[in-house]
């Protein structure tokens, strides 16, 4: 809000043609000094009008009719002068005043709101507001200050509630929020040391505004919850690298090598070669370490490949599933999505897994690897482990979006 528009809205309002012959009347000697006033106002001579102004107050014993004329051009002279404080002392008696027009009762609370605003007393702002909403005002613009000024005048739990009614009335009609309502969401959460409600806050700057930073930061505070299963890492990579967030060499170094560990090496050159496309591998004083990385990936394929048919075969015969999940994984790794998640399925149906949920979560990725988001997400919404499958098949779900 820019100072100096607020300034000519308020003046407009206050200022002007304020009394005028009608049957309302002004004593001589206060209608003279303002007068003058009203002048001097015009010509922007503010110190001029205050002067005069103070000339028609020291009559003393004012009517209702001639202390709201002397607010209104008190709260102009004010303004004119950059004295919000006073401005606003002299507002506040004209909306107290029965001679205030009920068609000007509007405007002149909007004047007061965006002036309250510009003098940075977030307080008073908010308490405007409310009274502007309840008088039937509608303009989003003022509207649209009730819940900074909460956050800026240090009431983090009223601001949070309101902006998450700000948020759902905008998903109902169909609308996004601004990533202003998200981030003073998210910065709600924080200023109340709520790491719940900031993650949640997260999510939905990822919903509506999938940058790098929200997303890395939401990745960060996730594995770091209590409970998150180590089994995890790869998934998590996983879940950076479709998000975009793999920003340095050791991201798929590391990556690369939970897949060989896990079994997969066709995942592992996937994540070496993506790392040599950003050229983040293969350059500076480690490139000789990721070649030899390279390397390894290309002879563990080689092996791999070579008793493939035969590793199908034996994963069939084992009473636990999981063989076959990670068999079947492997093939979508080499691109044959179509037998791999058959294998998959097959795995999760046989049962006596370690981690029914953790099965679940791959099936999903291998589904999404695979082009098939809709059957991915069916896959994550059955995912309730507390051991962080659930929140990566949630994140991952997003991320398709």
């Amino acid at each position: 809000m820019k100072t100096s528009r607020t300034v000519l809205l308020a003046l407009s309002l206050i200022s002007g043609q304020v009394f005028s012959a009608d049957k309302q009347t002004l004593r001589p000697e206060v209608g003279k000094p303002l007068q003058d006033a009203q002048t001097a106002l015009a010509a922007k001579d503010y110190k001029g009008a205050a002067a005069q102004i103070t000339a028609a107050e020291a009559v003393g014993k004012l009517s209702a009719y001639e202390s709201y004329i002397v607010a209104r051009l008190k709260a102009s002279a004010a303004l004119g002068q950059g004295d919000y404080k006073t401005a606003l002392s002299a507002y506040e008696q004209v909306l107290v005043s029965s001679e205030l027009p009920p068609a000007e009762k509007l405007p002149t609370l909007d004047a007061y709101v965006k002036i309250a605003y510009a003098s940075k007393d977030y307080a008073k702002t908010a308490s405007a507001i409310q009274q502007y909403k309840a008088a039937g005002g509608t303009s989003a613009e003022t509207l649209g200050l009730y819940a900074q000024s909460l956050y800026l005048a240090g009431k983090y739990q009223e601001a949070s509630v309101a902006l998450s009614a700000e948020i759902k009335d905008l998903a109902a009609a169909g609308k996004k929020p601004t990533d202003t309502q998200l981030q003073l969401l998210a910065s709600c959460a924080l200023k109340q040391n709520d790491m719940v409600a900031y993650t949640a806050a997260l999510e939905q700057l990822v919903t509506y505004s999938p940058k790098k930073e929200y997303w890395l930061d939401l990745l960060v505070r996730t594995q770091r919850k209590p409970g998150f299963s180590d089994r995890l890492d790869l998934d998590m990579y996983r879940l950076r690298d479709a998000t975009g967030t793999m920003e340095k060499a050791d991201d798929y170094m590391e990556a690369a090598q939970l897949a060989l560990q896990s079994g997969f090496p066709g995942e592992a050159q996937k994540f070496v070669d993506e790392g040599y496309a950003a050229k983040l591998l293969g350059a500076g004083p480690d490139a000789p370490r990721h070649q030899r990385l390279k390397d390894l990936v290309t002879k563990k394929i080689a092996e791999d490949k070579a008793t493939l048919a035969e590793g199908e075969k034996a994963a069939a015969a084992q009473a636990s599933g999981d063989a076959l999940v990670n068999t079947g994984f492997n093939y979508v790794a080499y691109g044959q999505s179509e037998k791999g998640l058959a294998l998959m399925q097959q795995g999760i149906a046989k049962g006596a897994l370690k981690s029914a949920d953790q099965a679940l979560l791959h099936l999903g990725y291998a589904q999404a690897l695979a082009g098939d988001k809709a059957a991915a997400k069916r896959s994550w919404s059955t995912i309730k482990a507390s051991d962080g499958s659930a929140d990566i098949a949630r994140l991952y779900a997003l991320a398709l979006n």
